[in-house]
């Protein structure tokens, strides 16, 4: 369980990491989105050399697909109530709001995205290291919690928020992302094979639906025309780690 508490803190601390940074500093949106292409390349090769592969070794082909497609279609239903909650109408979403001038709600909007994303990808993190430290999984969590919570702490900031505020907010949030690392651990240490597959393959969807509908989208947007060698990159190291 240690490892769990080591994990968890390691992965949440890019979250301190990035809300000190933006704190103080507005970091280039080329920079932000080349990170993210960096981070969504490596959960891309972390989701299928570990939590998928192990989903379909330990419970076949029709638990893990399953699985898969429940995690994604969880994140969609919840992020979507969300975004409308956020926003309390179905227009343009926080991110495209940004671009027209960085608010105080805009910021707090994609806090709570973050921790929407962060928290299946935490729990995933955790119920991995039931069948050994997913030391891949750790680094592609870590470089896609940094640009995030940077350019979250540069709205906050601009929108009137102290710097003190906003990293506090954002301490906040790396506890409670820490804290589902740990409570993924936990959980999974008592499931049997064909259970704790579907709970692999259900975070692995929840996960790959976050990369698809907000990391890949952010680094397609802002990080070209690096983006695709970033993305590479990621999955590259990812995949040596992982070896």
């Amino acid at each position: 369980m240690l490892t769990a508490v080591y994990f968890g803190l390691a992965a949440s601390s890019a979250l301190v990491i990035g809300a000190l940074v933006g704190a103080r500093w507005d970091a280039p949106k080329r920079l932000t989105g080349v990170l993210l292409a960096f981070a969504s390349g490596a959960l891309i090769s972390a989701l299928a050399f570990e939590l998928f592969e192990e989903s379909f070794h330990l419970g076949g082909a029709v638990r893990a697909g399953l699985g898969l497609l429940a995690g994604a279609a969880t994140f969609v239903a919840v992020d979507t109530l969300l975004d409308r909650y956020v926003s309390g109408k179905s227009g343009p979403d926080e991110r495209e709001m940004m671009a027209s001038g960085a608010r105080k709600g805009v910021g707090l909007a994609l806090l709570a995205a973050v921790t929407l994303d962060g928290v299946p990808e935490n729990l995933a993190l955790g119920v991995s290291l039931v069948s050994g430290a997913s030391l891949s999984l750790l680094v592609a969590i870590f470089f896609s919690n940094l640009p995030e919570s940077l350019v979250g702490a540069v709205a906050m900031r601009n929108g009137g928020m102290s710097p003190r505020t906003v990293v506090m907010t954002w301490v906040a949030c790396a506890v409670l992302l820490a804290a589902a690392v740990v409570l993924g651990r936990a959980t999974a240490s008592g499931m049997s094979e064909d259970i704790l597959s579907v709970a692999l393959a259900f975070a692995g969807g929840a996960v790959l639906a976050s990369l698809a509908d907000t990391l890949m989208p952010e680094a397609f947007e802002h990080g070209r025309p690096l983006n695709a060698f970033a993305t590479a990159a990621g999955f590259f190291l990812s995949f040596v780690l992982a070896a």
